[in-house]
Parts: C-alpha cells; sequence; structure tokens
C-alpha cells in the first residue's frame, strides 16, 4: 500500500499527486482517481462557469446536501446555479467523458471556469477537463396539478439514467444519538425550507404517477426509478414503514408495468417484507449497511444498530439474496466514513483491510456491495473535517475491483453501461473501473 497516513495528514489535492496516483495505480483507471479526488474535494464554480450558452439541470438536492458548507453560505450563484453532475473530458490526462456529482466548495482546489466559453476545470494552472452540464429534459417544463415541478416531485440524476424518488424527505431517526453521523437528510430538508424552497417533505403518489406519465410519454434515457427516504420508526401517514414505502412501487407498477426497473434503497428488511417489494415489481434492493466494521457501525450509525441491530442488520442483507437474487442486492457502504474522526480508524490501511473484509463477506455470496463517497457535510454529527485522502480511495477501488474479479461477479444491474467513458453513476467510481485492464 502506498501510504498509511492518517486523515490530519492530509496531502492536498495536486497535479503532482495525481501524477503520482497515476504511476502507482496502473490497475485504475484515471478517470476513477480524478473523479474521487473531484468528489472528496468539491468544486469551486466561479460566477463565470454559469454563463454558459444552452440550459442546463441544476442541482434538485434529490435527498442530501452534498456540499462542503452550508446552502446559506454558497455565493455567487452556487446556491441555485450549479449543476447537478459534471462531464469532464480531455485535459492534461486525456480523460474520456467522466461523470461526477456536484459538492460545492468554495475552497476546493478544483476551480470551474469559463475558457473560450466553455466550462473548464481547473486544478491549479492545470486544465484537468472540458466540462459539460446535464440537459434539461423537455418533460421538465410541466407542472403537476398541484404547482409542484417536476424536479422538486421526481429529479433525474446520473446524466438522465435514474430517477430519483425521495418520498420521505426526513428521516425518524433523529438527533445525533439516532441519526447516522454522516448523514445531513434532515438537515437538508430543513436547508431547503429555510431557503424558501418548494421541498415537500412526504411526496403524493398522484404527483409521481403525473410526472412519470409525462416521462413515459417524451422520455428514453431514463431506465430507472429509485424509491428511498428516511427510517419510519413508528408509522407515517398512518401507515408501517413498509405499507408507507410500498405503496409507491405498488402504485407505479400498476400505471407502467416494467416501463422502468424498480429499485428500494431502505432499512434491512426480514425476507417475508422483501418479498412484498419483490411481488410489487422491485428489482433492485438496497438495504445500505453503511460502514463494515461492527464498533464503528454502532457508533456512526446509532439508530441503526439501537433499532435493529448490527448481526441483524447483515442477516437481512444475506436473507434478501433468496428474495431478490444474489445479484440484485447492492447494499452501499460510505467510502471513507470509516477513517472519520473521532471514532475511525487512523490509517488508511486498517480503514482498507476492514472494508475489505465486508467486501469478501458479500460478495463470497454474490452480492455486490458499491459505495458513495463520503462528503463531510457541516450540520452532521461528524461536521467538516478532512475527507480521507486520495491514497484511501484508490485503495478501496482496487480492493473492490480485485474481490469483484475474484468472484467471477456480473456488473451489477441497474447502473447502466460499465467503464471509463461509459459509466455514469456520479457519486464513486466503483463503476467506472469494472472492466478496466490496466495500462504501462
Amino acid at each position: 500500500m502506498a501510504e498509511t497516513s492518517t486523515m490530519n495528514q492530509r496531502p492536498a489535492s495536486s497535479l503532482s499527486l495525481l501524477e503520482e496516483m497515476e504511476r502507482t495505480y496502473k490497475d485504475l483507471p484515471m478517470e476513477a482517481i480524478v473523479k474521487q479526488d473531484i468528489l472528496r474535494q468539491g468544486i469551486h464554480f466561479f460566477p463565470e462557469a454559469f454563463q454558459v450558452k444552452d440550459p442546463y439541470k441544476s442541482k434538485d438536492y434529490f435527498i442530501f446536501s452534498f456540499d462542503h458548507i452550508p446552502l446559506a453560505d454558497l455565493k455567487d450563484g452556487a446556491d441555485t446555479k450549479a449543476p447537478e453532475e459534471i462531464k469532464i473530458s480531455g485535459g492534461h490526462f486525456g480523460l474520456l467523458k467522466t461523470v461526477i456529482s456536484t459538492r460545492n466548495n468554495p475552497n476546493s482546489p478544483y476551480k470551474m471556469k469559463l475558457r473560450d466559453g466553455k466550462p473548464t476545470l481547473f486544478l491549479e494552472e492545470t486544465e484537468i477537463g472540458t466540462a459539460e452540464y446535464p440537459p434539461i429534459p423537455s418533460w421538465y417544463r410541466h407542472k403537476t396539478k398541484s404547482g409542484k415541478l417536476p424536479g422538486e416531485v421526481a429529479p433525474v440524476i446520473e446524466w438522465g439514467y435514474l430517477l430519483y424518488l425521495t418520498v420521505f424527505r426526513n428521516c425518524q431517526y433523529f438527533g445525533k444519538d439516532e441519526e447516522c453521523a454522516y448523514c445531513d437528510i434532515n438537515h437538508n430538508y430543513r436547508q431547503q425550507k429555510g431557503a424558501g424552497r418548494p421541498y415537500t417533505g412526504v411526496k403524493d403518489v398522484d404527483d409521481i404517477l403525473e410526472v412519470l406519465s409525462w416521462v413515459d410519454a417524451e422520455d428514453q434515457i431514463a431506465k430507472v426509478y429509485t424509491i428511498t427516504g428516511g427510517s419510519v420508526l413508528t408509522n407515517l401517514k398512518k401507515k408501517s414503514e413498509v405499507d408507507f414505502y410500498l405503496q409507491y412501487p405498488e402504485a407505479i407498477e400498476a400505471r407502467f408495468p416494467k416501463r422502468w426497473m424498480g429499485k428500494l434503497v431502505a432499512q434491512a428488511f426480514e425476507k417475508e417484507d422483501c418479498q412484498k417489494f419483490k411481488d410489487a415489481g422491485i428489482q433492485i434492493y438496497h438495504p445500505n449497511y453503511e460502514v463494515w466494521d461492527k464498533d464503528l457501525f454502532e457508533k456512526i450509525c446509532p439508530g441503526k444498530a439501537s433499532w435493529i441491530g448490527y448481526e441483524n442488520w447483515i442477516r437481512r442483507v444475506v436473507d434478501s439474496a433468496e428474495v431478490f437474487g444474489p445479484e440484485n442486492v447492492i447494499p452501499n457502504f460510505v467510502g471513507g466514513v470509516e477513517l472519520s474522526e473521532p471514532w475511525g480508524f487512523k490509517t488508511v490501511k486498517e480503514a482498507i483491510t476492514s472494508t475489505k473484509q465486508g467486501l469478501d463477506f458479500f460478495m463470497s455470496k454474490g452480492i455486490v456491495p458499491r459505495f458513495t463517497a463520503w462528503c463531510p457535510e457541516p450540520y452532521t454529527t461528524l461536521g467538516q473535517q478532512a475527507g480521507p485522502p486520495l491514497v484511501y480511495f484508490c485503495e478501496l477501488l482496487r480492493a473492490w475491483k480485485e474481490t469483484f474479479e475474484s468472484y467471477g461477479l456480473p456488473t451489477p444491474p441497474g447502473y447502466g453501461e460499465p467503464g471509463p467513458g461509459k459509466a455514469v453513476f456520479s457519486v464513486s467510481a466503483f463503476m467506472d473501473v469494472i472492466g478496466y485492464s490496466g495500462r504501462n
């Protein structure tokens, strides 16, 4: 392993660091390395970067803020004009087109400026790539009968591939004694409402069906929908957690049978409840385990540890494979949170060793975890702290790729095409590394 530094010793992003990673990790595409570095550092958009010729889709803040500073502190239009994602190509490393989620950070060394009328990403004085911003779908022009805009009801991400239905924009794990320490779903809701934006807490089934009718009629890019939201511990709208979330796929599949692949991101349910979602038409299940180490799970996910428990959570993930099929169970973990202070591991080596144990445990059973790159959002329990060094993400991608290949597993369904220049999953580079054979 190239380095075992703690986060407090994290080297800042620089061209020399990227070039060092390029030499060290020849088994990883540069698209993935650069992507992870941008995700960990965020982007500083200069005001000129928003003055582009064609309209583009700005951030819908579809579930979390994914910003390094509070919404109210974002200046120069970044709070309303930052694109949902960027797609960069070319530049110093000759990158293939790479889709990356936007995380606003005015202190980032990555600067988005305008060059020759085109948004261009720079690191120091070096051009990292010319950027594209996501187009606005034609169906975004409509408004529901209840007066809501499509981006409020069924926003699209991953460059148009995924319809993201956060049907409950709060979580009943509340306060630092229950909330997952990295999660800002409740805080983001308060920020959006505080800014005077329309931000519905519980989405109406009829609103969703109305928006999906426009997607059905006008769109050929979206292939998947995700149903998700915060945990329900007692009831919501007089429904249990299972019944509350179940109503959405039942309505969607009744109206648009098999039009899109249905995913569910929710708590780890028992098999009989998983079967209800499978029967309703859900094909992919994401019972996210967040962090592999048991002690860290209990500290970082205190509500999940208290209400369900680590052993039960892992057992339910494994059991759910009997319902959906192992290749259709894709639990997420938060890449980097196992290095967070004050509870996390002190070295990259320790963190990777632990996380790789989890990868091996699941992949040996045909279950393929995926990860999102941790963003230290300001209002969370973990707060604003230095994220992991880039070497951690390179080691994580290597461990993920090696374990995935060692078990000969299929590409996770519901994520589009894999590989550099093709992947659209924007909050980590796990899809970018699939099938990459290395460079000399």
